[in-house]
């Protein structure tokens, strides 16, 4: 992708994908992918970061013998996830009306 992703698109990215349902990183890293070009070592530290700021919390649950990390949005990620579709509706909006105005 030609423009660059910056910090708090791909935190609303991930509370998106994961208010959705409650997933775990590699299925949130294959989510985002259809989207853009992300590694699992880019995502993690967002993850990290969302649920430090009380916007996602984790619990793991048995998969195949082994224990999977799951994340689910709490409240605040509810209301941060809202804050970010209004930011970015607004900001899509003002972009569109330039770019389209040649078309």
């Amino acid at each position: 992708m030609a423009f660059p992703i910056n910090s708090t698109l791909l935190d609303a990215l991930v509370l998106a994908i994961v208010k959705k349902e409650d997933t775990y990183g590699y299925r949130i890293t294959q989510d985002i992918r259809s989207a853009i070009d992300i590694s699992e070592s880019t995502l993690y530290p967002v993850l990290r970061r969302l649920q430090k700021d009380d916007c996602l919390e984790t619990y793991d649950k048995e998969y195949m013998g082994r224990n999977r990390r799951y994340y689910k949005v709490t409240s605040k990620g509810e209301n941060t996830l809202n804050f970010y579709i209004g930011e970015w509706t607004v900001h899509k909006n003002k972009i569109d009306s330039i770019l389209n105005t040649g078309v």
